[in-house]
């Protein structure tokens, strides 16, 4: 694949992406382009210009095409700067993790996979994955690694957190990372008979249902939920500061106690992961994560 990189007066935008959508290329990116300028004696600063930069990723032949016809149109008649470069592609990952593999692997072992996966997800070098290839590799069983406890919302992409690929986590979701019985059992399930060897238990910062139990929301059903969230709130009367929904680092002990909770739940209320942990087949943890910078926080 080649890279168009196309430099023109700003005026010209407009009529270049007309001509990028008459030879059929798609998925173009626009910016202005900045340079320095003088701002009076013995100063600069870096300023937009009256120019922008236009890049567009096509096959050779395409990219030929359009070099051409900025040659033809364009060129004699205004400045511009167009040049090609390669796309260094990168393979994509369509494995999916096999029986074998997955009876292999230790609990620590796991873990640590996971924790390394947060980095790289941090770092934004996630593992490019073939989504595609995977969903039919995957489609005769699954041999997940783990199985993760998350809240309920939006902002935590469980898989992308990992950087982990389709069949290697199950995900359980629920307002505030409780545990019941239906979770429970299907722990169970994970872990006893699909041989997934970690339990991990991920509350996260800012989370609507930490505030709503502080808060003593009342609405339908939830309300009944946000009382289960009550004995963190209880166990965080220790918290030297003011105890409101307004203050984040009381929002975030309630949130770790929350997770603390919810571990301690599942020991207590399964003697079937109970005694898995006990013998080392599995590990049962806790995690904090941080919506502003993907950090996960480990909770003893």
């Amino acid at each position: 694949m080649k890279r168009v990189s196309i430099i023109c007066e700003a005026t010209l935008e407009e009529r270049v992406v007309e001509l990028l959508h008459e030879i059929g290329a798609q998925g173009h990116m626009a910016v202005p382009v900045r340079g320095i300028g003088n701002q009076g004696e013995g100063s600069a600063e870096i300023s937009e210009t009256d120019q922008v930069q236009i890049e567009v990723v096509l096959d050779p032949a395409m990219a030929e095409i359009l070099l051409q016809r900025l040659q033809s149109d364009f060129f004699a008649a205004h400045v511009m700067t167009a040049y090609e470069s390669d796309v260094q592609e990168e393979p994509e990952e369509s494995h999916v993790t096999t029986e074998e593999e997955q009876a292999r692997l230790t609990p620590d072992e796991v873990l640590q996979q996971f924790k390394d996966g947060n980095r790289r997800f941090r770092s934004g070098q996630v593992t490019r994955r073939n989504h595609r290839e995977q969903v039919r590799k995957s489609a005769p069983g699954q041999y997940p690694k783990a199985v993760v406890l998350s809240c309920l919302d939006s902002r935590v992409p469980v898989e992308d957190v990992f950087d982990q690929g389709i069949g290697d986590v199950f995900v359980g979701r629920v307002a505030g990372n409780l545990v019941n019985e239906d979770l429970l059992g299907s722990m169970e399930f994970a872990c006893k008979v699909a041989g997934a060897k970690l339990i991990l238990v991920m509350g996260h910062q800012h989370c609507g249902a930490i505030r709503g139990a502080i808060d003593d929301v009342k609405l339908g059903n939830l309300t009944t939920l946000l009382a289960k969230i009550k004995p963190a709130v209880a166990l965080s009367e220790d918290f030297d500061g003011e105890k409101t929904s307004a203050n984040p680092l009381y929002m975030r002990r309630v949130a770790k106690n929350n997770v603390r909770v919810a571990v301690a739940t599942i020991r207590t209320q399964s003697p079937i992961l109970k005694e898995m942990e006990d013998l080392g087949q599995i590990k049962i943890v806790g995690a904090f994560y941080r919506l502003t910078d993907g950090t996960l926080e480990f909770i003893d």
